[in-house]
């Protein structure tokens, strides 16, 4: 008996030991002596979860790299109780769901780490965390009567382990704050972006990558009130918290903007009581749509941005301009209080927080505040963009339906940018903004938004049908949907006899999903260079043909041609002769073979890790294509023979260095082709050999540069303080413009005769003298909306936007602009597809 006893006792002890431990017992080590790898975190967190009841995880997803994507969720007793009748009834407020609210529970959710290498934050989210659900703490029980807490430690995993495991192996293991040390210099490409180098804080809206859409799913079921979303910017900044800086949207509530307010000067009063510098209402603003803060404020929440004075370079401790030490034990200490001020703010104003929301979601749906109140996008054309589009209208919960036949609408016309008068169709399809998501609605579908202030975080226009490629309208009146959309039934194909040839549309990203495909697949592919018809039917140019011809040794062709097909649902043509009615035969040199091209993609210190992600991303996720991945630094080892494409991201400081140029050259004269995005151009412009040039003319030349002269000589002497101002005039932020496309060359198949870019950057290249133009700016009227600086604006005009230069039997293929920007700007996507498999074929 008494070793029974015995035996309790020591089973008590060890429960006893393991119960409610906090980090720094739990890790074994001081907060803020080291970072804490990413499945330390979720030990961590599966811990509290084991050893108190009010604390529950939700695990929503994974990472590319499979690491696991969770939230913890704390409250009463009670509250967790009765947990899900909490969450229904938010959901009712905003009128996803029907019934009236019988709790009132703020629900406040914080994110940290969604740049990995801002590793300070989940650091603070463990701290803060424990904080809160510490039964011990007597303020955070009353905290928690009235709001349940969400917290993600770490919304980006991927990127916070490149970080850590990085920063680990190079910490000092006595703190050195010299700037020069080895831990201060973090590689190339950083643990800021995902796994694929894409930026999580901008893709909210987009939900191009998997960590959002798992998230967004999960936020769709909680819809909080308050949002807060913690950042690190530069070693020399002090503390950033709301409110925030202009421009701020339109859109947003005049309760929104008030508890900005009210967080602010709350948390303003524990720094204050701490002797801390901090700043508001400065450089971080609210107006592009996929940020952390503003989705949530156009989804009804209080979105606030966090950002502390450290990020990447600071490691454990690091002196900043000063001479002062920045630890990463004080940015712990600050994050953890302007979050403890969140959840405290929440509980003193949980009543009025689930007021102002459901009041919020009513006005919205019964009265939209914005210009425009109803879109019509046209329905016949384009269906495969078309699906594209409102597959991301399905991930934002947005609702649409189909039109009802009407004459005489009047509406912005997207692709003029000036009114029209127009009909709709039953086919058409028409979502206005009386809806639960009415001003998110009307936020992607703005021509452009109004700017307070034209000196922004981040770009000015997005509007949907531009993105996709689409004719729309925007209508400042209401129309009502006819009848509730239902997806097309896709009849899938079937294999009828021998045909001699199978023919697939060219005009969007899944048809070049579809040729990767049938390429991996070993079939052989052709397309067709000028339009033809045959069978009575008309065909565009870029139509695939995929011949019997060649693919004879191919098993069950027919099949696997048709299942591939359906797979990706497109609806295949057939034809029993290669005779044609009008154009070329299918025997003819005209129809081109498209070779499975091997591509090699440029990375490394110099490349723009953003836009190499986006490229990368591309490749193995939407067209699920193979690349090898070269790095710069050994380009010059590299046998670039084993190569057909070889893409170069935006790029500085030389990432093709003269002898590189050299050797890709030889390699293109061969045969080979090279793309370059954006900035990377600058390694061919105005050099001898090459055919891109900045100015048309020398005397063009001249005279901006006497133009440029003369302003310089004006605005030397004038105000220091307005130099931030007249630095952008050169600059561009996401202005849209309409690019004329040569529909005749292989860049430009699928596209039409126009193409709707999204300028990011001041370049601006001359009309190619022995290459082909195939998308320019003709004139001014091509500009449609967003910002453009005063100064490069009046240059846009006759610039080339996307053109191919021949050398030897290779390409150089030259993109001014992304056009696959933040992997959302949809129907680039087909451009670049275009320089990968049919140029040059």
């Amino acid at each position: 008996m008494r070793n029974k006893w015995l035996l309790i006792m020591a089973f008590f002890l060890a429960g006893t030991a393991m119960a409610q431990k906090s980090p720094e017992e739990f890790l074994g080590y001081k907060m803020g002596d080291r970072f804490t790898p990413h499945h330390r975190v979720v030990a961590y967190f599966e811990h509290l979860a084991a050893t108190l009841p009010n604390v529950k995880l939700v695990y929503y997803g994974e990472t590319y790299e499979h690491r696991p994507l969770f939230v913890a969720i704390v409250s009463s007793p009670e509250n967790m109780a009765n947990l899900e009748n909490i969450r229904l009834d938010n959901l009712k407020r905003t009128g996803m769901v029907e019934g009236s609210p019988a709790t009132q529970v703020a629900i406040n959710w914080m994110q940290y780490n969604v740049h990995g290498n801002e590793a300070v934050a989940t650091e603070a989210a463990m701290t803060t965390f424990w904080q809160v659900a510490d039964p011990k703490n007597t303020q955070s029980k009353e905290w928690l009567k009235n709001q349940v807490l969400i917290i993600d430690p770490c919304a980006n995993p991927d990127g916070k382990d490149r970080y850590t495991m990085w920063y680990n192996q190079k910490q000092n293991s006595i703190m050195q704050p010299d700037p020069q040390s080895m831990e201060h210099a973090e590689p190339w490409p950083g643990g800021r972006p995902n796994h694929y180098l894409l930026d999580l804080n901008r893709d909210w809206a987009w939900q191009t990558q998997q960590e959002t859409q798992q998230r967004l799913a999960l936020y769709h079921q909680w819809m909080p009130h308050l949002f807060v979303d913690y950042h690190e910017q530069g070693i020399n900044e002090p503390f950033y918290f709301a409110p925030a800086a202009q421009p701020l949207h339109e859109q947003l509530s005049a309760f929104q903007h008030e508890f900005q307010d009210i967080y602010g000067k709350n948390t303003a009063k524990h720094f204050d009581q701490n002797g801390w510098l901090y700043f508001t209402k400065e450089r971080f603003d609210l107006l592009y749509p996929s940020y952390g803060d503003t989705y949530p404020m156009y989804n009804g929440a209080i979105g606030m941005t966090i950002e502390k004075g450290g990020s990447g370079r600071a490691g454990v401790g690091m002196l900043n301009a000063l001479g002062d030490t920045v630890t990463l034990k004080e940015r712990i200490a600050h994050q953890h209080t302007a979050g403890i001020s969140a959840v405290e703010v929440t509980a003193l104003n949980a009543a009025r927080l689930t007021d102002e929301f459901a009041k919020y979601f009513q006005s919205n749906r019964s009265n939209p505040r914005g210009k425009y109140k109803s879109f019509v996008i046209k329905g016949d054309q384009n269906p495969e963009r078309l699906k594209a589009l409102l597959a991301l209208l399905d991930k934002n919960h947005i609702q649409y339906g189909y039109a009802k036949a009407a004459s005489g609408l009047k509406g912005l016309d997207y692709n003029t940018g000036k009114a029209a008068t127009f009909a709709a169709t039953d086919k058409d399809i028409v979502l206005n903004a009386y809806q639960a998501k009415s001003v998110l609605t009307q936020v992607l579908f703005e021509p452009e938004a109004k700017l307070q202030d034209s000196i922004t975080y981040d770009i000015t226009s997005w509007a949907l049908p531009y993105a996709y490629g689409l004719q729309a309208y925007a209508l400042e009146t209401r129309l009502d949907a006819g009848k509730k959309f239902e997806k097309p039934a896709f009849t899938p194909n079937q294999v009828n006899g021998t045909p001699v040839a199978y023919l697939a549309p060219w005009y969007a990203t899944n048809h070049a999903k579809f040729l990767a495909a049938l390429l991996q697949a070993k079939v052989r592919v052709r397309y067709a260079e000028k339009a033809f018809t045959i069978n009575g039917k008309n065909y565009p140019s870029g139509t695939l043909i995929i011949h019997r011809n060649g693919n004879q040794y191919v098993p069950d062709f027919d099949k696997k041609v048709t299942d591939i097909a359906n797979k990706f649902e497109i609806s295949l043509e057939s034809t029993v002769s290669a005779y044609v009615e009008k154009g070329k035969d299918f025997g003819s040199p005209e129809v081109r073979p498209i070779t499975a091209p091997k591509v090699a993609l440029l990375s490394g210190a110099g490349v723009s890790s953003l836009n190499f992600g986006e490229i990368w991303y591309f490749f193995e996720q939407e067209l699920k294509y193979p690349l090898t991945v070269l790095d710069a630094g050994s380009l010059g080892g590299a046998d670039l023979s084993k190569y057909q494409v070889l893409i170069v991201p935006s790029s500085w400081g030389g990432s093709l260095s003269d002898n590189n140029l050299k050797k890709v050259m030889e390699w293109v004269r061969a045969g080979g082709r090279v793309i370059a995005f954006e900035n990377a151009m600058n390694a061919f412009a105005d050099k001898e050999g090459f055919d891109l040039s900045r100015y048309d003319t020398e005397e063009e030349k001249k005279a901006a540069e006497k133009t440029e002269k003369d302003i310089q000589n004006v605005e030397r002497l004038e105000p220091y303080q307005d130099r931030e101002r007249m630095g952008i005039a050169t600059s561009a932020a996401g202005a849209v413009y309409q690019v004329k496309i040569d529909p005749t060359h292989p860049l430009g198949f699928g596209l039409g005769d126009k193409f709707y870019t999204l300028k990011n950057n001041g370049s601006r290249f001359a009309y190619l003298d022995k290459g082909v133009n195939v998308g320019i700016i003709p004139d001014a009227e091509a500009y449609r909306f967003g910002y453009i600086g005063n100064k490069l604006k009046p240059k846009m005009p006759k610039s080339m936007t996307f053109g191919v230069e021949n050398h030897g039997r290779g390409q150089v293929i030259y993109f001014s602009d992304n056009p696959i920007f933040r992997a959302f700007w949809e129907n680039g996507k087909l451009l670049v597809a275009n320089a990968v498999f049919l140029v040059g074929q």
